[in-house]
């Protein structure tokens, strides 16, 4: 009897009844009074892309609409500088001044030349940083915020991790080529609807140009790279370029029509912007008309130019 009663409690552990099983919870949107988004409705492209690592994101829900090899890591170029911009918007103001690094000069690839000792605001710095894709700009701020380049790239490395960016790492804040800097599709698509939320970053994605001024009056002009923005293309609300001979051509954009958006990244692309139309023209069923040619102007950072490309930005004195 005594070793049956044992038995029986040790039993009533390993097999629980029915009333003490809870109910299941409801769905997490329902508790918060959030409505699920309906599910998006998948893309077919039927022309050949260029580009290795494609990713056409629903920016409202976040579903994928389109991918091909969406979760390969692979080289992101410039398009590092979108968390480079999403650490200093979150820890400083716009019109924080920041000093020229002395030894500015010796930043390879892509510069706006940057005078040494001269003073910009962060929010010039930043215009720099995503218009014209300076990365005499990305070390400058770098340091501003860090002390060092080494100490902001752990915590861009943080940040993205708090994100859940988990096939990203940097190695450096402007994208120069690295065995140890690389990211996905997917995760610069995410990282991308998160900075949504940034009025700071998305302004300086979203602009033709326009022109910073130092402290003592130094003018610098500058340039988008994303060339469907600076043909003034009507679908193309937003964007950021990166190219390197690793990485090949990178491009973001965030896309809309009657106030449906998408974001697309493309990496290792040989013709993005003939990429970026074909996928224009299957989301929309228009490339959307552009005010002047669409002419490709940034050439890889460290290597040759093609003939009347340049990487670089006007200085007025």
């Amino acid at each position: 009897m005594f070793m049956s009663s044992v038995l029986s409690v040790l039993l009533l552990g390993l097999f629980p009844v029915a009333a003490d099983i809870p109910p299941p919870s409801p769905p997490l949107a329902s508790l918060v009074g959030v409505p699920i988004a309906p599910p998006a409705e998948r893309v077919s492209i039927d022309r050949r892309l260029s580009a290795s690592g494609i990713i056409v994101m629903d920016l409202a829900s976040g579903q994928t609409v389109y991918g091909m090899q969406a979760d390969i890591e692979r080289p992101m170029a410039s398009l590092t500088k979108l968390m480079t911009a999403l650490l200093i918007v979150e820890k400083h103001g716009l019109e924080e001044w920041v000093t020229v690094p002395k030894d500015i000069a010796e930043t390879p690839g892509s510069v706006v030349y940057l005078p040494a000792g001269e003073r910009f605001t962060v929010g010039d710095l930043l215009s720099a940083l995503l218009i014209a894709s300076a990365n005499d700009a990305a070390v400058t701020l770098a340091r501003f915020h860090s002390g060092s380049t080494e100490v902001f790239v752990q915590e861009m490395n943080a940040r993205a991790q708090a994100l859940g960016l988990s096939g990203t790492q940097y190695a450096n804040a402007s994208g120069m080529d690295d065995p140890r800097q690389w990211s996905t599709p997917r995760d610069i698509a995410r990282l991308v609807s998160f900075i949504q939320n940034e009025p700071a970053i998305r302004k300086r994605m979203s602009i033709k140009g326009t022109v910073i001024q130092s402290r003592s009056g130094q003018a610098i002009s500058l340039a988008h790279t994303h060339a469907l923005l600076r043909a003034n293309n009507p679908l193309v609300e937003e964007g950021k370029t990166g190219t390197t001979n690793a990485a090949g051509q990178c491009l973001v954009s965030v896309v809309g029509k009657e106030g449906h958006e998408y974001v697309v990244v493309l990496l290792k692309s040989q013709k993005r912007y003939d990429d970026m139309q074909a996928i224009l023209f299957s989301l929309f069923g228009s490339t959307g008309a552009t005010e002047t040619p669409v002419q490709d102007t940034e050439c890889a950072q460290g290597g040759g130019c093609p003939a009347g490309a340049s990487n670089h930005s006007q200085i007025t004195p």
